[in-house]
Protein backbone atom coordinates (compact mmCIF):
# COMPACT_ATOMS: atom_id res chain seq x y z
CA UNK A 1 0.00 0.00 0.00
CA UNK A 2 1.38 3.79 -0.73
CA UNK A 3 1.73 5.57 2.14
CA UNK A 4 0.15 9.35 1.21
CA UNK A 5 -0.49 12.54 3.59
CA UNK A 6 -3.40 12.10 2.80
CA UNK A 7 -3.58 7.83 4.32
CA UNK A 8 -1.47 9.51 7.13
CA UNK A 9 -4.26 12.13 8.26
CA UNK A 10 -7.02 9.23 8.08
CA UNK A 11 -4.67 6.82 10.43
CA UNK A 12 -4.16 9.82 12.69
CA UNK A 13 -7.90 10.61 12.65
CA UNK A 14 -9.07 7.25 13.16
CA UNK A 15 -6.15 6.55 16.46
CA UNK A 16 -7.34 10.13 17.78
CA UNK A 17 -11.00 9.11 16.94
CA UNK A 18 -10.91 6.10 19.04
CA UNK A 19 -8.67 7.81 21.97
CA UNK A 20 -11.44 10.14 21.87
CA UNK A 21 -13.88 7.56 22.36
CA UNK A 22 -11.86 5.69 25.25
CA UNK A 23 -11.54 8.60 27.41
CA UNK A 24 -15.09 9.85 26.79
CA UNK A 25 -16.14 6.00 27.64
CA UNK A 26 -14.85 5.25 30.31
CA UNK A 27 -15.29 9.05 31.99
CA UNK A 28 -18.57 7.57 31.96
CA UNK A 29 -18.16 3.81 32.51
CA UNK A 30 -16.30 4.00 35.26
CA UNK A 31 -18.68 6.08 37.96
CA UNK A 32 -21.65 3.10 36.36
CA UNK A 33 -19.34 0.22 36.89
CA UNK A 34 -18.28 1.37 40.66
CA UNK A 35 -22.34 2.06 41.33
CA UNK A 36 -22.94 -1.42 40.02
CA UNK A 37 -20.04 -2.75 41.62
CA UNK A 38 -20.93 -1.08 45.13
CA UNK A 39 -24.74 -2.36 44.26
CA UNK A 40 -23.20 -5.80 43.77
CA UNK A 41 -21.15 -5.63 46.80
CA UNK A 42 -24.10 -5.03 48.93
CA UNK A 43 -26.24 -7.46 47.53
CA UNK A 44 -23.56 -10.08 48.06
CA UNK A 45 -23.07 -9.05 51.47
CA UNK A 46 -27.13 -9.13 51.99
CA UNK A 47 -26.50 -12.61 50.35
CA UNK A 48 -24.31 -13.99 52.96
CA UNK A 49 -25.53 -12.08 56.01
CA UNK A 50 -28.83 -14.01 55.13
CA UNK A 51 -27.09 -16.84 54.22
CA UNK A 52 -25.81 -17.36 57.83
CA UNK A 53 -29.44 -18.12 58.71
CA UNK A 54 -29.61 -20.88 56.60
CA UNK A 55 -30.49 -22.48 52.67
CA UNK A 56 -34.39 -21.77 53.04
CA UNK A 57 -33.75 -17.81 54.17
CA UNK A 58 -31.73 -17.55 51.30
CA UNK A 59 -33.84 -19.26 48.36
CA UNK A 60 -37.20 -17.25 50.07
CA UNK A 61 -34.89 -13.77 49.80
CA UNK A 62 -33.61 -15.16 46.07
CA UNK A 63 -37.74 -15.60 44.95
CA UNK A 64 -38.92 -12.51 46.67
CA UNK A 65 -36.39 -10.30 45.02
CA UNK A 66 -37.54 -12.04 41.60
CA UNK A 67 -40.10 -10.57 41.80
CA UNK A 68 -38.52 -7.38 42.77
CA UNK A 69 -36.44 -8.38 39.63
CA UNK A 70 -39.56 -8.06 37.39
CA UNK A 71 -40.39 -4.72 38.28
CA UNK A 72 -37.12 -3.82 38.28
CA UNK A 73 -36.45 -4.58 34.59
CA UNK A 74 -39.93 -3.12 33.19
CA UNK A 75 -38.64 0.38 35.00
CA UNK A 76 -35.87 -0.26 32.94
CA UNK A 77 -37.35 -0.80 29.99
CA UNK A 78 -39.79 2.18 30.06
CA UNK A 79 -36.89 4.41 31.30
CA UNK A 80 -34.01 3.32 28.97
CA UNK A 81 -36.64 4.00 25.93
CA UNK A 82 -37.02 7.51 27.14
CA UNK A 83 -32.59 7.45 27.49
CA UNK A 84 -32.81 6.80 23.23
CA UNK A 85 -34.91 10.40 23.39
CA UNK A 86 -32.24 12.25 26.22
CA UNK A 87 -28.95 11.33 24.91
CA UNK A 88 -30.26 12.75 21.55
CA UNK A 89 -31.77 15.54 23.10
CA UNK A 90 -28.85 16.26 24.98
CA UNK A 91 -26.78 15.89 21.76
CA UNK A 92 -28.75 18.79 20.19
CA UNK A 93 -28.71 20.65 23.43
CA UNK A 94 -32.62 20.17 24.02
CA UNK A 95 -33.09 21.38 27.94
CA UNK A 96 -37.09 21.37 27.08
CA UNK A 97 -36.72 18.08 25.59
CA UNK A 98 -34.67 16.54 28.19
CA UNK A 99 -37.21 17.79 30.72
CA UNK A 100 -40.33 16.60 29.14
CA UNK A 101 -39.15 13.37 28.49
CA UNK A 102 -38.09 13.08 32.50
CA UNK A 103 -41.17 14.26 33.33
CA UNK A 104 -42.87 11.24 31.00
CA UNK A 105 -40.76 8.83 32.26
CA UNK A 106 -41.41 9.82 35.87
CA UNK A 107 -45.41 9.07 35.14
CA UNK A 108 -45.18 6.13 33.44
CA UNK A 109 -42.83 4.88 36.54
CA UNK A 110 -44.64 5.96 39.47
CA UNK A 111 -47.82 3.72 37.51
CA UNK A 112 -45.45 0.79 37.11
CA UNK A 113 -44.32 1.01 40.95
CA UNK A 114 -47.63 1.28 42.58
CA UNK A 115 -48.91 -1.71 40.45
CA UNK A 116 -46.50 -3.46 41.85
CA UNK A 117 -46.54 -2.17 45.46
CA UNK A 118 -50.17 -2.91 45.66
CA UNK A 119 -49.15 -6.62 44.50
CA UNK A 120 -46.66 -7.26 47.22
CA UNK A 121 -48.78 -5.74 49.90
CA UNK A 122 -51.60 -7.75 49.49
CA UNK A 123 -51.00 -10.77 47.94
CA UNK A 124 -47.21 -12.24 48.19
CA UNK A 125 -48.19 -15.61 48.61
CA UNK A 126 -50.38 -15.90 45.61
CA UNK A 127 -47.10 -14.50 43.43
CA UNK A 128 -44.36 -16.55 45.32
CA UNK A 129 -46.29 -20.03 44.72
CA UNK A 130 -46.31 -19.61 40.94
CA UNK A 131 -42.06 -19.84 41.57
CA UNK A 132 -41.93 -22.70 44.77
CA UNK A 133 -43.91 -25.67 46.09
CA UNK A 134 -41.62 -25.58 49.08
CA UNK A 135 -44.18 -23.95 51.98
CA UNK A 136 -41.85 -22.55 54.43
CA UNK A 137 -39.90 -20.87 51.30
CA UNK A 138 -42.99 -19.08 50.10
CA UNK A 139 -43.84 -18.14 53.81
CA UNK A 140 -40.00 -16.32 54.46
CA UNK A 141 -40.43 -15.30 50.93
CA UNK A 142 -44.03 -13.79 51.15
CA UNK A 143 -42.70 -11.76 54.75
CA UNK A 144 -39.85 -10.37 53.14
CA UNK A 145 -42.25 -9.27 49.81
CA UNK A 146 -44.83 -7.63 52.27
CA UNK A 147 -42.37 -5.63 54.07
CA UNK A 148 -39.80 -4.60 51.34
CA UNK A 149 -42.86 -3.39 49.32
CA UNK A 150 -43.04 0.10 50.26
CA UNK A 151 -39.77 0.92 49.01
CA UNK A 152 -40.77 0.35 45.14
CA UNK A 153 -41.83 3.67 44.56
CA UNK A 154 -38.63 5.86 46.03
CA UNK A 155 -36.38 3.24 44.37
CA UNK A 156 -38.10 4.16 40.57
CA UNK A 157 -37.95 7.25 41.23
CA UNK A 158 -34.52 7.16 41.97
CA UNK A 159 -33.96 4.78 38.96
CA UNK A 160 -34.98 7.34 36.94
CA UNK A 161 -33.06 10.51 37.95
CA UNK A 162 -30.17 7.56 37.96
CA UNK A 163 -30.24 6.89 34.19
CA UNK A 164 -31.45 10.14 33.16
CA UNK A 165 -28.45 11.82 34.79
CA UNK A 166 -26.21 9.15 33.18
CA UNK A 167 -27.59 10.71 29.59
CA UNK A 168 -26.41 14.02 30.26
CA UNK A 169 -23.18 12.59 31.49
CA UNK A 170 -23.75 13.44 35.53
CA UNK A 171 -22.85 10.05 36.60
CA UNK A 172 -21.23 10.82 39.89
CA UNK A 173 -24.16 11.69 41.93
CA UNK A 174 -25.99 8.66 41.51
CA UNK A 175 -22.73 6.77 42.27
CA UNK A 176 -22.09 8.49 45.69
CA UNK A 177 -25.32 7.83 46.23
CA UNK A 178 -25.53 4.53 46.03
CA UNK A 179 -22.46 4.54 48.13
CA UNK A 180 -23.86 6.29 51.15
CA UNK A 181 -27.35 4.34 50.87
CA UNK A 182 -26.26 0.99 50.31
CA UNK A 183 -23.06 1.69 52.97
CA UNK A 184 -26.47 2.55 55.48
CA UNK A 185 -28.24 -0.95 54.03
CA UNK A 186 -25.47 -2.96 54.92
CA UNK A 187 -24.92 -1.48 58.80
CA UNK A 188 -28.85 -1.66 59.12
CA UNK A 189 -28.94 -5.16 57.49
CA UNK A 190 -26.41 -6.24 60.89
CA UNK A 191 -28.05 -4.45 63.20
CA UNK A 192 -31.53 -6.06 62.00
CA UNK A 193 -31.24 -9.07 60.98
CA UNK A 194 -28.56 -10.59 64.10
CA UNK A 195 -30.17 -8.24 66.90
CA UNK A 196 -26.81 -6.97 67.44
CA UNK A 197 -26.63 -4.32 70.67
CA UNK A 198 -29.97 -2.52 71.31
CA UNK A 199 -31.18 -3.72 68.23
CA UNK A 200 -34.13 -6.54 68.19
CA UNK A 201 -33.59 -9.83 66.10
CA UNK A 202 -35.51 -9.76 63.00
CA UNK A 203 -34.08 -12.26 60.58
CA UNK A 204 -35.15 -11.56 57.13
CA UNK A 205 -37.51 -9.25 57.97
CA UNK A 206 -35.01 -6.87 59.53
CA UNK A 207 -33.25 -7.45 55.77
CA UNK A 208 -35.96 -5.74 54.15
CA UNK A 209 -36.70 -2.63 56.77
CA UNK A 210 -33.31 -2.17 56.31
CA UNK A 211 -33.79 -1.83 52.50
CA UNK A 212 -36.66 0.56 52.96
CA UNK A 213 -34.79 2.94 55.01
CA UNK A 214 -31.79 3.01 52.48
CA UNK A 215 -33.65 3.27 49.20
CA UNK A 216 -35.82 6.58 50.35
CA UNK A 217 -32.40 7.78 51.51
CA UNK A 218 -30.92 7.36 48.17
CA UNK A 219 -33.76 9.38 46.74
CA UNK A 220 -33.61 12.08 48.72
CA UNK A 221 -30.21 12.87 48.30
CA UNK A 222 -30.50 12.36 44.10
CA UNK A 223 -33.90 14.67 44.31
CA UNK A 224 -31.83 17.52 46.72
CA UNK A 225 -28.53 17.79 44.85
CA UNK A 226 -30.29 17.33 41.26
CA UNK A 227 -32.05 20.76 41.61
CA UNK A 228 -28.69 22.29 43.94
CA UNK A 229 -26.75 22.01 41.32
CA UNK A 230 -29.31 22.83 38.65
CA UNK A 231 -28.90 19.79 36.50
CA UNK A 232 -30.49 20.09 33.04
CA UNK A 233 -33.12 17.17 34.53
CA UNK A 234 -34.05 19.63 37.35
CA UNK A 235 -37.03 21.65 35.83
CA UNK A 236 -40.15 22.88 37.47
CA UNK A 237 -43.62 21.12 37.55
CA UNK A 238 -44.53 23.01 34.60
CA UNK A 239 -41.44 21.97 32.29
CA UNK A 240 -41.52 18.07 33.58
CA UNK A 241 -45.02 17.81 32.73
CA UNK A 242 -45.41 19.76 29.84
CA UNK A 243 -46.42 17.00 27.68
CA UNK A 244 -48.76 16.79 24.47
CA UNK A 245 -50.34 13.99 22.61
CA UNK A 246 -47.49 13.98 19.82
CA UNK A 247 -45.05 13.54 22.20
CA UNK A 248 -46.25 11.08 23.74
CA UNK A 249 -47.12 9.27 20.59
CA UNK A 250 -43.23 9.49 19.26
CA UNK A 251 -41.77 8.43 22.78
CA UNK A 252 -44.10 5.33 22.76
CA UNK A 253 -42.91 4.33 19.12
CA UNK A 254 -39.25 3.62 20.36
CA UNK A 255 -39.87 3.18 23.91
CA UNK A 256 -42.93 0.80 23.75
CA UNK A 257 -40.96 -2.17 22.28
CA UNK A 258 -38.11 -1.48 24.67
CA UNK A 259 -40.70 -2.10 27.49
CA UNK A 260 -41.76 -4.97 25.60
CA UNK A 261 -38.81 -6.10 25.37
CA UNK A 262 -37.75 -6.01 29.34
CA UNK A 263 -41.19 -7.39 30.53
CA UNK A 264 -40.63 -10.67 28.41
CA UNK A 265 -36.46 -10.82 29.03
CA UNK A 266 -37.50 -10.09 32.88
CA UNK A 267 -40.30 -12.91 32.67
CA UNK A 268 -37.80 -15.08 30.93
CA UNK A 269 -35.23 -14.17 33.66
CA UNK A 270 -38.31 -15.18 35.99
CA UNK A 271 -38.91 -18.51 34.46
CA UNK A 272 -35.10 -19.28 34.72
CA UNK A 273 -35.92 -18.81 38.62
CA UNK A 274 -39.14 -20.99 38.35
CA UNK A 275 -37.21 -23.75 36.73
CA UNK A 276 -34.60 -23.44 39.21
CA UNK A 277 -37.47 -23.42 42.14
CA UNK A 278 -38.74 -26.25 40.92
CA UNK A 279 -35.58 -28.45 40.27
CA UNK A 280 -35.04 -28.34 43.82
CA UNK A 281 -34.43 -25.52 47.03
CA UNK A 282 -30.44 -26.89 46.59
CA UNK A 283 -30.28 -26.15 42.84
CA UNK A 284 -32.12 -22.99 43.67
CA UNK A 285 -30.06 -21.81 46.27
CA UNK A 286 -27.07 -22.30 44.19
CA UNK A 287 -28.31 -20.70 41.18
CA UNK A 288 -28.92 -17.60 43.74
CA UNK A 289 -25.18 -18.03 45.28
CA UNK A 290 -23.65 -17.97 41.15
CA UNK A 291 -25.79 -15.15 40.09
CA UNK A 292 -24.72 -12.46 43.00
CA UNK A 293 -20.71 -13.68 42.40
CA UNK A 294 -21.40 -12.97 38.72
CA UNK A 295 -22.73 -9.10 39.64
CA UNK A 296 -19.66 -8.29 41.17
CA UNK A 297 -17.29 -8.98 37.41
CA UNK A 298 -20.66 -8.34 34.89
CA UNK A 299 -20.77 -4.64 36.31
CA UNK A 300 -17.81 -3.95 33.66
CA UNK A 301 -20.30 -4.77 31.33
CA UNK A 302 -22.93 -3.30 32.45
CA UNK A 303 -20.93 0.69 32.67
CA UNK A 304 -19.49 -0.10 29.13
CA UNK A 305 -23.05 -0.66 27.73
CA UNK A 306 -25.06 1.80 29.10
CA UNK A 307 -21.95 4.62 28.71
CA UNK A 308 -21.38 3.64 24.87
CA UNK A 309 -25.12 4.30 24.74
CA UNK A 310 -24.78 7.91 25.81
CA UNK A 311 -22.02 8.88 23.50
CA UNK A 312 -23.47 6.99 20.28
CA UNK A 313 -27.52 8.33 21.03
CA UNK A 314 -25.04 11.90 21.71
CA UNK A 315 -23.21 11.95 18.34
CA UNK A 316 -26.21 11.01 16.42
CA UNK A 317 -28.36 13.86 18.01
CA UNK A 318 -25.15 15.90 16.73
CA UNK A 319 -25.58 14.12 13.27
CA UNK A 320 -21.86 12.74 13.60
CA UNK A 321 -23.19 9.58 12.50
CA UNK A 322 -19.87 8.51 11.30
CA UNK A 323 -19.10 8.77 14.73
CA UNK A 324 -21.56 6.75 15.82
CA UNK A 325 -20.81 3.67 13.68
CA UNK A 326 -16.98 3.73 14.66
CA UNK A 327 -18.02 3.85 18.23
CA UNK A 328 -20.12 0.57 17.86
CA UNK A 329 -17.36 -0.88 16.13
CA UNK A 330 -15.17 -0.37 18.96
CA UNK A 331 -17.22 -1.23 22.00
CA UNK A 332 -18.58 -4.93 20.14
CA UNK A 333 -15.03 -5.96 19.62
CA UNK A 334 -13.99 -4.09 23.23
CA UNK A 335 -16.09 -5.87 25.34
CA UNK A 336 -15.71 -9.28 24.11
CA UNK A 337 -11.98 -9.41 24.55
CA UNK A 338 -12.28 -7.47 28.06
CA UNK A 339 -14.97 -9.97 29.02
CA UNK A 340 -12.36 -13.12 28.37
CA UNK A 341 -9.84 -11.59 31.02
CA UNK A 342 -12.55 -10.94 33.74
CA UNK A 343 -13.89 -14.59 32.96
CA UNK A 344 -11.17 -15.77 35.05
CA UNK A 345 -11.93 -13.09 38.14
CA UNK A 346 -15.42 -16.02 38.44
CA UNK A 347 -12.99 -19.33 39.25
CA UNK A 348 -10.86 -17.81 42.52
CA UNK A 349 -14.20 -15.78 43.75
CA UNK A 350 -15.86 -19.92 43.28
CA UNK A 351 -13.44 -20.71 45.98
CA UNK A 352 -14.99 -17.99 48.66
CA UNK A 353 -18.21 -19.85 48.72
CA UNK A 354 -17.65 -22.26 51.31
CA UNK A 355 -16.52 -19.57 53.29
CA UNK A 356 -19.28 -17.26 52.52
CA UNK A 357 -22.15 -19.17 52.63
CA UNK A 358 -23.49 -21.79 55.54
CA UNK A 359 -25.25 -24.05 52.53
CA UNK A 360 -24.55 -27.90 52.19
CA UNK A 361 -21.46 -29.69 50.34
CA UNK A 362 -24.18 -30.71 47.28
CA UNK A 363 -25.10 -27.10 46.74
CA UNK A 364 -21.44 -25.84 46.48
CA UNK A 365 -20.68 -28.34 44.03
CA UNK A 366 -23.08 -27.21 42.15
CA UNK A 367 -22.22 -23.80 42.26
CA UNK A 368 -18.47 -24.73 41.28
CA UNK A 369 -20.07 -26.31 37.79
CA UNK A 370 -22.02 -23.27 37.24
CA UNK A 371 -19.44 -20.79 37.29
CA UNK A 372 -17.20 -22.76 35.03
CA UNK A 373 -20.13 -22.45 32.46
CA UNK A 374 -20.57 -18.89 33.41
CA UNK A 375 -17.04 -17.77 32.75
CA UNK A 376 -16.91 -20.02 29.14
CA UNK A 377 -20.20 -17.53 27.93
CA UNK A 378 -18.68 -14.37 29.39
CA UNK A 379 -17.26 -13.31 25.71
CA UNK A 380 -20.94 -13.97 23.91
CA UNK A 381 -22.64 -12.03 27.11
CA UNK A 382 -20.01 -9.33 26.50
CA UNK A 383 -20.88 -9.26 23.00
CA UNK A 384 -24.82 -8.96 23.10
CA UNK A 385 -24.73 -6.68 25.84
CA UNK A 386 -22.94 -4.55 23.92
CA UNK A 387 -25.40 -4.21 21.21
CA UNK A 388 -28.37 -4.49 22.81
CA UNK A 389 -27.64 -1.42 25.15
CA UNK A 390 -25.06 0.05 23.83
CA UNK A 391 -26.01 0.14 19.98
CA UNK A 392 -29.10 -1.02 19.14
CA UNK A 393 -31.35 1.09 21.83
CA UNK A 394 -28.94 3.74 21.48
CA UNK A 395 -29.54 3.93 17.39
CA UNK A 396 -33.13 3.71 18.18
CA UNK A 397 -33.31 -0.06 16.59
CA UNK A 398 -35.79 -0.94 19.52
CA UNK A 399 -37.94 -2.93 17.39
CA UNK A 400 -35.21 -5.68 16.25
CA UNK A 401 -33.31 -5.48 19.72
CA UNK A 402 -36.96 -7.30 20.89
CA UNK A 403 -36.26 -10.17 18.19
CA UNK A 404 -32.38 -10.11 19.17
CA UNK A 405 -32.58 -10.50 22.77
CA UNK A 406 -35.75 -12.26 23.16
CA UNK A 407 -36.24 -15.13 20.38
CA UNK A 408 -33.60 -17.39 21.36
CA UNK A 409 -34.52 -17.67 25.35
CA UNK A 410 -38.17 -17.94 24.28
CA UNK A 411 -37.53 -20.69 21.62
CA UNK A 412 -35.02 -22.35 22.68
CA UNK A 413 -32.81 -22.09 26.02
CA UNK A 414 -36.14 -21.70 28.58
CA UNK A 415 -37.88 -24.90 26.80
CA UNK A 416 -34.04 -26.73 26.97
CA UNK A 417 -33.74 -25.61 29.85
CA UNK A 418 -37.38 -27.38 31.46
CA UNK A 419 -36.96 -30.19 29.46
CA UNK A 420 -33.55 -31.02 31.18
CA UNK A 421 -35.00 -30.21 34.38
CA UNK A 422 -38.60 -31.63 34.11
CA UNK A 423 -38.52 -34.16 31.70
CA UNK A 424 -35.10 -35.73 32.09
CA UNK A 425 -34.09 -35.19 35.42
CA UNK A 426 -30.20 -33.75 34.82
CA UNK A 427 -28.30 -31.88 37.63
CA UNK A 428 -28.45 -28.61 37.96
CA UNK A 429 -25.37 -27.78 36.37
CA UNK A 430 -26.87 -29.38 33.04
CA UNK A 431 -29.90 -27.76 33.41
CA UNK A 432 -27.98 -24.07 33.56
CA UNK A 433 -25.77 -24.85 30.63
CA UNK A 434 -29.20 -24.94 28.48
CA UNK A 435 -30.33 -21.87 30.01
CA UNK A 436 -27.04 -20.06 29.16
CA UNK A 437 -26.86 -21.14 25.65
CA UNK A 438 -29.00 -18.42 24.16
CA UNK A 439 -25.69 -15.83 24.81
CA UNK A 440 -24.06 -18.39 21.60
CA UNK A 441 -26.67 -18.71 19.52
CA UNK A 442 -27.53 -14.76 19.71
CA UNK A 443 -23.80 -13.65 18.33
CA UNK A 444 -24.52 -14.38 14.99
CA UNK A 445 -27.82 -11.78 14.09
CA UNK A 446 -26.08 -9.49 16.48
CA UNK A 447 -23.08 -9.10 14.50
CA UNK A 448 -24.84 -8.96 11.09
CA UNK A 449 -27.10 -6.42 12.08
CA UNK A 450 -23.92 -4.33 13.01
CA UNK A 451 -22.27 -4.98 10.08
CA UNK A 452 -25.54 -3.74 7.84
CA UNK A 453 -25.72 -0.26 9.84
CA UNK A 454 -29.71 -0.61 10.05
CA UNK A 455 -29.66 -0.26 13.60
CA UNK A 456 -29.13 3.57 13.19
CA UNK A 457 -32.61 6.16 13.62
CA UNK A 458 -32.24 9.88 14.46
CA UNK A 459 -35.17 9.82 16.40
CA UNK A 460 -35.51 13.73 17.22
Amino acid sequence: MKITPTTLTKSMANRLGTAEFHRALFSLAIPIMLQNLINSSVNMIDTVMIGRLGTAEIAAVGLANNFFFLMNMILFGAVSGGGVFAAQFWGKKDIAGIRKNFGLCLIIVFAIASLFTGVSLFAPRTILSLYSRDPMVVELGSLYLRTVAPCFIPFGISFVFTLMMRTIEKVKLSMTATFISLSLNVCLNALLIFGLGPFPELGIRGAAIATVIARFVELLILVTTAYARKYAIAGTFRELFAIDARFVSRYFAIAFPVIVNELLWSLGVSMQNLIFARTGTDAFAAFNIVNTLSQLTWVVFIGLGNGCSVLIGKRIGEGREDAARAYSRYITSFAPLMAFCIAFLLLPLSRLVPVLFKVEPAVLGTVSSMIMLLALSYPFRAFNMSMVIGVCRAGGDTVFSVFYDLFFMWTFALPLGAAASFAFGLPAWAVYACIASEDVLKVLPGWLRLRSGKWLHNVT
